[in-house]
Order: structure tokens, then sequence, then C-alpha cells
């Protein structure tokens, strides 16, 4: 867990200098054992990983490091028994050292989905925002990013992303522990900057998107994925309790009123670049996520609503722009 080779890169980094300074204090008290009771645990899982050396590493057409052939029986065993310990695994799929690390999301499919319409993120400075364990953050780096910050408070999460990056070696990649609220306000530094998946968990979306505006530079740009419902403008879903079993979703808006929520804040050139169901393929449980998924969220004789009747889950995908000033 040693992020000095980040607190480096960021203080040569004219913007990111100032956050330098604070981030090692953030992070220490992030990974303080009193957070959470299983982190002496994980830490100790970290330690057992093995040491190899990969033959082939593919961070452009999925996340796949090393092949059965780089890795005795054994120490293939340890690995995966290791990596098990971190369960939940959401986020993926991963191929390392013959292991095929089946996750409970295709996140693959949605990257799939966005990169078509992004810019170019070669020699760029990204943050992904809510990153979980970084599966996407590998695939910016496949796209020859120059740095990702991944930032998500759910520690589990940074422990997953911690094994693969011991099994990459040196990498320009990193997740911190922390949530958005931890970055310095009006920071302007990231030249693209993603939100997949939490706008919803919001309270305040309006200040999820000015937060996420105050992250990027002048005419940076934002991928913002979420679920939306179908409708006009104005329509949005506030759940009465939980949608599709989750407690924390507030704000389900149409593609429509998600677009007047960006020019409110400011975003300019917003272009609505896709628009997706998720299905029970690309969300569902697997023997890395055992718990329940997609297919218990839905009506068994209707999966086009929730359990609680509401419609089933839909995906936009937003490209947006920072005001150039």
């Amino acid at each position: 867990m040693n992020y000095n080779s980040l607190y480096e890169k960021m203080t040569a980094t004219t913007e990111l200098k100032d956050w330098s300074e604070k981030l090692p204090d953030q992070v220490e008290k992030a990974l303080h054992p009193s957070q959470h009771g299983k982190l002496e645990e994980w830490f100790q899982a970290l330690s057992t990983l093995p040491y190899l050396e990969s033959s082939f590493r593919d961070f452009q057409s999925g996340v796949t490091i090393g092949s059965l052939e780089d890795c005795s029986k054994i120490d293939q065993v340890k690995l995966e028994n290791t990596l098990r310990s971190f369960h939940p695994w959401r986020k993926g799929p991963f191929s390392l050292y013959g292991i095929k690390l089946d996750t409970e999301w295709r996140s693959d499919w949605k990257w799939e989905r966005l990169k078509p319409h992004i810019s170019s993120l070669e020699g760029k400075v990204v943050l992904d925002v809510g990153c979980g364990n970084g599966y996407h953050c590998w695939r910016m780096i496949g796209e020859k990013a120059e740095l990702v910050i991944g930032i998500d408070p759910t520690l589990v999460y940074v422990m997953q992303f911690q094994a693969i990056a011991h099994l990459v070696g040196k990498t320009n990649a990193y997740v911190l522990p922390l949530p958005l609220e931890k970055i310095p306000l009006s920071l302007k530094a990231f030249d693209a900057v993603f939100s997949m998946g939490i706008l919803y968990h919001r309270r305040s979306p309006f200040d999820h998107l000015l937060d996420l505006r105050s992250c990027l530079k002048p005419g940076g740009e934002l991928i913002l994925e979420t679920l939306v419902i179908e409708g006009g403008q104005g329509e949005v879903l506030v759940p009465e309790k939980r949608y599709a079993k989750m407690r924390n979703v507030w704000f389900l808006p149409s593609c429509l009123s998600l677009e007047s929520w960006l020019k409110r804040c400011g975003y300019k050139n917003i272009r609505l670049v896709d628009v997706s169901p998720t299905t029970t393929l690309e969300q569902r449980s697997t023997d890395w996520m055992t718990f329940e998924s997609l297919p218990n969220f839905l009506q068994p004789d209707n999966l086009l609503l929730t359990v609680e009747g509401y419609p089933a889950p839909l995906r936009a995908v937003f490209i947006a722009q920072a005001p150039h000033s």
C-alpha cells in the first residue's frame, strides 16, 4: 500500500501539487485499522501474494496479466485463494495467470459502449470517481493515459486493486481509499473525469455534477454514466424506499432532465451517446460474487420491472465539457 510513486508524480504536476501535500494524511486515516474490522486480515492476504513475472499483459482488449505457463500450479492455487479472500468481486472480468476471475458485472461491455465516443486518453491525466476495484482504470491505461487516479471509499475494492497492481508491477494507475469529497475544491487538474454508476447514489445530484466539474481542467471532458428512466423534460423518479433492492438510490432522471441538469451546472457540448438496458447477462451472481444480483432484483414474471414495481435498470452515457473559463 505504498503510494510514494503517486505522491512524486503529483508533486511534479502543477495542478496536483497542493493536493499531494494533504493526501498522505488522508490515506493514512482512511487505511487505519479502526476503519474496518477486516483491514488487518486484508493486509495480511496482500502480503501472501506470489511474485510472478508475466510474459504478456493486455489492457486494451480486456485486463489480462500473464498466462498459465508463467506460474507453477502451487503459485496459481496460492494466487486464487488470496484473490478469493477479497470477495465480493463486482467489476471485471480479469484473466490472471490462467485464472478466469468472473465478476458480477461485465464491465468490459460498458467500456466498449463508451470507448468510441470519448476523446483520446493518450497522455492524459484521468480521474475515475467511485472506481470500485479499478477495472476501468486499467482500461484507461490501455488507452495510453499518462496517469489514472481512481477513488473509492469501499476498502475491499481498494484491496482488490492492490492485488491486481501487485501482479502488474510498476504502473501509472492508482486507487485511493477516498470519496470525492476529499478532493480539494476547484482542483481543475484532470483532462478527463469519469463518474459511472454514482450519480443516482447522491442525495444532491447537482452538487455531484458541480464537484466533478471542479476537478476538470477548463475544457476537460466529463464521462457520466448513470441510471435513467424513459420520459420527457422534467421527469424524475424518486424511489419511495428502495430501487432494485438498493437503499441508497435517490434520483433517476429522464435523459432530457439529466441534460438540463448538466446545462444548469455549466457544462458545454453535452452529448447523449448511449442508452442501454441492463440485462441479466451483464449483471449476475458468479462464483466470485455469490450475493444476490440483478435476477433477484427484478420481478420473475416481468423482467421489465424491479421487485418494487419500478422500471428495470436503464443506463445512459453522457459526454460533456467543462467550460473553458
